[in-house]
């Protein structure tokens, strides 16, 4: 009865005894279905609504965790999650709605609110300062007094119980990405989180690393710890997760155990229609080399990473990858590869035996040559963030899709130039006048990709095409990306994904340290023969062999 009464004071703000038994005649299901509204949860949210001026972006969603329990966050991009996740870190306040925590309502009004109440989140882009020790990273995080001598000790602790090794007085910048991530899960651990909030956390990691996260989580859960999980990579939902809620346009829509369910039935859930997965041309017919790359040497400059000896051709109709984790030469390579950073020396890249190394941008991307770039930034290299959709579209469209006559922009055809990109793409947003800042990160991506595949290319250099998409617009980019392989185009796919690579490459090499391995066919090697060559581990004689049959 007191959860009852609670839920009725919620929507209607006072107490009524006609009403009262006017709600519960016509509510009674609801009402029923929510006296377990606590029951040993350790946070439950209820009718919880966020608008931005006529948006809604949660509408009623309700949601709850147990101690121990390892639930996953599903949905497409611009169904909720982000907004939902915001409103139980603080970063933003509900409309309206309650939240409640151990059973008791409480309001979050600060990230300062949720680490008190024990809600510690780690994002997909790490906060650490690069040139402070794991130490002070971790001291920063803390609201309580502390002694270095003993902080170290305790730092030692618990990262032993966990698996979660790091050196606490090593610099940040000297770690790798898979360390870095430990010690954004053991900031919140020493705040001694209850609930722990993870976005993406495999995405900068190999199989093996994700392994031994996987290992770390259970042992948390096992522990107590509740841990909401944000993933696009549904076999890892599926391996991980007891539960997951899913999400579509703002609304909760499903309650499910992954384990049950296939990952594309998940992935159908999330979106509400059937999809297709990617179909990759295993054997392309067209052998003709269209682009190459020649000794490619670059000394870095500052932190960045010198590319030593780099040497690739990719020939027409196929797909070619470049996987890597972060901090290994593919943000340098993709400098040069795109005219960024132009080089003395024509003949290091060739088009059709060309050489154009030495030409700006602009030029590359002419009718004569016709190349198109994905970065991997969206927000500064991808799209200007206060231009709009129509005025990004001009930004690299121009020349290819004749935008442009007489030193007049014809702003009716570019217009319908980004309609045409937002309708293929299923982009969310109200007009072509929406700025690029005020799409979602996964809706941005999806113009951005879509702009330049659009163009019809007789070569694509993408950079994380599908980072931060969801399974069904990943599934769509893969398959254009495929399609557009079998019309001619040759392609390049810089990624951090094994599944993206597995799913549309036909060769990979691998980089590490700024040098690149040897390409080998996709279909003699496994994800781990991958996850170990990005350790920087040779791959094993026998594939060697088999590469060479092939």
């Amino acid at each position: 009865m007191r959860e009852f009464l609670l839920y009725y004071a919620l929507i209607y703000g006072e107490f009524d005894c006609g009403g009262l038994i006017s709600f519960f005649l016509l509510n009674r299901r609801i009402i029923l279905d929510r006296t377990d509204l606590f029951d040993g949860k350790q946070l439950v949210s209820a009718s919880l609504t966020k608008r931005f001026g006529s948006y809604v972006a949660n509408d009623g969603v309700d949601f709850s965790i147990r101690p121990g329990e390892i639930k996953a966050l599903l949905g497409e991009n611009g169904a909720g999650k982000s907004t939902f996740v915001k409103m139980l870190s603080g970063v933003i306040r509900p409309d309206s709605g309650q939240l409640y925590w151990d059973g008791k309502p409480v309001t979050i009004t600060s990230p300062i609110d949720a680490k008190k109440l024990g809600i510690g989140m780690v994002f997909q882009h790490f906060s650490l300062f690069e040139g402070m020790t794991v130490l002070d990273n971790i001291a920063l995080a803390l609201t309580r007094p502390y002694n270095r001598a003993t902080l170290i000790n305790e730092i030692i602790d618990i990262s032993g119980h966990y698996k979660l090794p790091v050196p606490p007085l090593a610099l940040v910048s000297s770690v790798s990405v898979g360390v870095k991530q430990r010690i954004e899960i053991l900031r919140c651990l020493m705040q001694r989180s209850k609930l722990l909030i993870l976005d993406e956390p495999t995405s900068v990691l190999t199989p093996q690393e994700v392994e031994s996260l996987f290992v770390t989580l259970r042992q948390l859960a096992e522990d107590g710890c509740a841990i909401l999980y944000i993933s696009h990579r549904l076999n890892e939902v599926r391996a991980l997760c007891h539960s997951a809620t899913i999400m579509r346009a703002g609304r909760h829509v499903a309650e499910i155990n992954p384990r049950e369910h296939s990952s594309q039935a998940i992935a159908e859930l999330m979106l509400g229609k059937k999809i297709y997965t990617p179909l990759q041309d295993n054997n392309p017919n067209q052998q003709q080399p269209v682009y190459s790359v020649n000794s490619l040497n670059l000394a870095g400059q500052g932190t960045a990473v010198s590319l030593r000896d780099i040497n690739f051709t990719i020939n027409a109709g196929e797909i070619y990858a470049i996987i890597g984790l972060a901090g290994n030469g593919q943000n340098e390579l993709m400098s040069v590869l795109s005219g960024e950073i132009p080089l003395h020396d024509a003949n290091t890249i060739c088009f059709n035996d060309k050489g154009i190394a030495n030409l700006p941008i602009s030029r590359r991307r002419e009718a004569g040559i016709g190349i198109s770039y994905v970065p991997e930034e969206r927000l500064g290299h991808g799209a200007v963030s206060d231009m709009n959709l129509v005025e990004n579209t001009l930004l690299t469209a121009t020349t290819t899709q004749q935008l442009a006559k007489g030193g007049w922009l014809l702003t009716k055809k570019a217009t319908t130039f980004a309609h045409k990109v937002m309708a293929s793409y299923s982009i969310k947003a109200q007009s072509e006048k929406t700025l690029a800042s005020e799409l979602s990160g996964g809706n941005l991506q999806k113009f951005i990709v879509g702009r330049e595949i659009e163009q019809a290319p007789k070569v694509i250099l993408a950079a994380q095409p599908t980072w931060g998409v969801d399974v069904g617009a990943a599934c769509q980019i893969q398959q254009t990306l495929i399609d557009l392989a079998k019309s001619g185009c040759a392609i390049l796919v810089i990624s951090q994904d094994l599944d993206e690579v597995f799913a549309i490459a036909n060769r990979v090499s691998v980089i590490y340290d700024g040098q690149l391995s040897p390409s080998y066919p996709t279909s003699i090697l496994t994800g781990k023969d991958i996850g170990l060559m990005m350790l920087g581990n040779p791959l094993s004689d026998d594939k060697i062999l088999a590469s060479h049959i092939q």
